[in-house]
């Protein structure tokens, strides 16, 4: 038999999938008749629909998902020879920028920002482009990624935000953005993450409130948080 390529592979699984309620309603056919007198064709209809839109979602996830596989290879590829067929290699730094700029842009513009993957690509044009030194570009993608809620990629992207925000001297509109992440964490960002970054913000415009915010977690169970709030109120408390 002849090899299919992905895309007739998922083709065929989703007409498979099509074709098992076809096969579904021809073997229930007495039980369905039986409904439609007692409920009308409209319902009938209505079930059919339901059904097909369950399975052209599911159909549609996973090919959003094989889109995001792909262009997690190219971010995370490397500079060099090639290191075997599992990892993404570009001759130069130019080539790989171009291509990993490409893929993300290419997700963006395919799935929108209320997907989690399309914020994620937007989340990681913002990182791109702030290693790039372009914050105005950082900061339009950064803002896409959350403006649709506080899933974990829109609690990642208020983080850079903020961040971007304290370099641009926006105090208090990163504070705001830091402070809903306390009020809603995530997977990806603690509350604890949150109220350290919050405090580093204010630590050269509001002192006192940084170190209220770091001192309870100075005993944090999470070894990693405590260190981290105990070097951060040694440099409050050396101001």
């Amino acid at each position: 038999m002849d090899r299919l390529t992905r895309k007739e592979l998922k083709s065929d699984k989703f007409a498979q999938e099509v074709q098992h309620s076809v096969q579904f309603v021809s073997g229930h056919r007495d039980q369905i008749r039986e409904q439609a007198l007692r409920w009308g064709a409209p319902a009938l209809a209505l079930l059919l629909i339901v059904a097909g839109v369950f399975y052209y979602r599911n159909y549609q996830h996973e090919a959003r998902q094989e889109a995001l596989h792909a262009a997690m290879r190219i971010q995370n590829s490397t500079v060099g020879p090639s290191q075997g067929e599992y990892v993404v290699t570009f001759p130069t730094n130019e080539a790989r920028k171009t291509a990993v700029t490409k893929s993300w842009r290419e997700m963006a513009a395919k799935y929108p920002a209320t997907t989690e993957e399309g914020r994620i690509a937007e989340y990681y044009l913002g990182t791109n482009a702030a290693d790039d030194g372009n914050l105005a570009e950082a900061e339009k993608h950064f803002k896409a990624s959350i403006d649709s809620g506080n899933g974990p990629y829109a609690s990642l992207g208020k983080l850079a935000l903020a961040q971007v925000y304290a370099g641009d001297g926006r105090v208090k509109e990163g504070a705001q953005l830091l402070q809903s992440v306390i009020d809603h964490p995530t997977v990806l960002v603690s509350k604890e993450t949150a109220t350290l970054e919050l405090a580093e913000l204010l630590k050269n415009t509001d002192r006192q409130r940084a170190r209220k915010l770091v001192e309870p977690l100075r005993t944090s169970t999470r070894g990693a948080v405590s260190r981290a709030a105990i070097t951060l109120d040694s440099d409050l408390s050396k101001q």
